[in-house]
């Protein structure tokens, strides 16, 4: 099997690095592509929200399987384009990408289906803004309604920084999302979907916040780990039965079955889970560490949903022990990152490329905020800590950063419901 991963990320690294570990897949590619991808696929240049060159690259290659990685082709319909060109693709359509392309719009599919989520209220106006931050409080959560790479999102105790995060928003020409805050510890869990099919991977927990201790702004993710020692064996159960099944039977009844990775980000209180927000895609860095320890071949799975098999596909299997990634992030991350720089240690075992690029000289530079993504596992989630940590003293990049904490609340027990 020749399969097409779409992407640069460390979500598309792992994606590669899974789909190598299967015996089926004879032949990788990746689009665009990094320079840690260029290890184990072809690199090719392409615009990946054109749907045109897309198209146009998987007719080349004659790929067997497309697999899209980032939210924005998904939203701009390059799977649909794919699949109306006869490629098997793992990826919603552009019309099922609208339950992370708006937030309205999940917040409508949930109320439908009857899913526990926040108390929201779009606003459109900055007229209406100050009255609809009186409704809420005294902790605002503030989103933007759209894309924004897991960065529009303020969470805080401060209206004046709510009110300037959501008057930013409006002027940028987006509505913004107000939400009553949910309390309780987070949870990724990533579902293969395919229709009313779901299949779901191993939970995990993203860390958000910059800085150790969840302090400083929101990112795209500093860090995850899986499985969660604290989490109730029930409850990924009764995630599926009570959230994702019934989101899923509602895209169908809309006309707009979902087909891919629908991730759903929880937050998991004494009631039970509630929503924070859809991805349409596998979210960056938990994808790192769940697929680190699928056994099942990954391109069997992704395939399955491609083809409209989910339903035959054997029960996955996954090693045992735990997975942790820490990200190392360029120097003024979230903010405008400083690249350019030299990377020494990126081709390490464990070391998954996000913003790499290869200079004229052949080193490898950093490329982007999220450079690599550093990948440990173990017995447990101790000796999974310790192993990506170590690994990560090894990599050394001028003026970056990471959290020094990732998975450790867990491992010290002082997470629970």
């Amino acid at each position: 099997m020749r399969v097409l991963v779409i992407g640069s990320g460390g979500r598309e690294h792992a994606l590669l690095l899974g789909l190598d570990r299967d015996p089926s897949v004879t032949e990788l590619h990746a689009a665009p592509g990094n320079a840690g991808t260029a290890a184990v696929a072809t690199n090719h240049p392409v615009d990946v929200a054109s749907r045109e060159a897309v198209v146009a690259l998987a007719r080349r290659l004659a790929v067997d399987l497309v697999v899209i990685g980032p939210e924005v082709p998904l939203v701009l319909g390059v799977a649909d384009a794919l699949r109306e060109a006869g490629f098997a693709t793992f990826g919603p359509s552009a019309a099922a990408a609208q339950i992370e392309g708006s937030k309205a719009f999940a917040k409508d599919v949930m109320a439908a289906a009857g899913v526990r989520t926040a108390r929201a209220e779009v606003v459109d106006s900055q007229a209406d803004l100050d009255a609809a931050l009186d409704r809420f409080g005294p902790t605002w959560v503030v989103k933007d309604d759209g894309l924004a790479a897991g960065k529009g999102v303020v969470v805080t105790a401060d209206r004046a920084a709510a009110r300037r995060h959501a008057s930013e928003c409006l002027e940028a020409g987006h509505p913004v999302l107000l939400e009553s805050f949910l309390s309780g510890p987070e949870v990724s869990l990533f579902c293969l979907v395919d229709g009313e099919d779901v299949v779901p991977l191993l939970p995990a927990q993203d860390h958000k916040r910059v800085a150790d201790d969840d302090r400083g702004p929101n990112t795209g993710g500093m860090g995850a780990y899986t499985p969660l020692p604290w989490l109730p064996e029930d409850m990924v159960g009764r995630i599926v039965d009570e959230v994702v099944t019934p989101v899923a039977r509602e895209m169908v009844r809309r006309g707009t079955p979902f087909s891919g990775l629908l991730y759903a980000g929880l937050a998991i209180d004494e009631q039970g889970p509630a929503v924070v927000e859809f991805n349409c895609r596998f979210g960056d860095p938990e994808t790192q560490a769940v697929l680190d320890l699928l056994e099942s071949p990954l391109g069997e799975a992704l395939n399955a949903v491609a083809t409209g098999t989910l339903a035959q596909l054997p029960a996955l299997r996954w090693h045992d022990g735990a997975a942790v990634v820490v990200v190392l992030a360029a120097e003024n991350y979230p903010g405008a990152p400083r690249t350019g720089d030299t990377i020494t240690g990126a081709d390490a075992e464990g070391v998954l490329h996000a913003g790499t690029a290869v200079d004229t000289d052949g080193n490898i530079v950093s490329a982007g905020g999220r450079v690599l993504s550093v990948l440990g596992r173990g017995a447990d989630l101790k000796a999974a800590r310790a192993q990506a940590y170590e690994r990560l003293a090894g990599v050394k990049l001028p003026g970056s950063h990471f959290r020094t904490d990732i998975g450790r609340a867990a491992e010290e027990g002082r997470i629970a419901l």
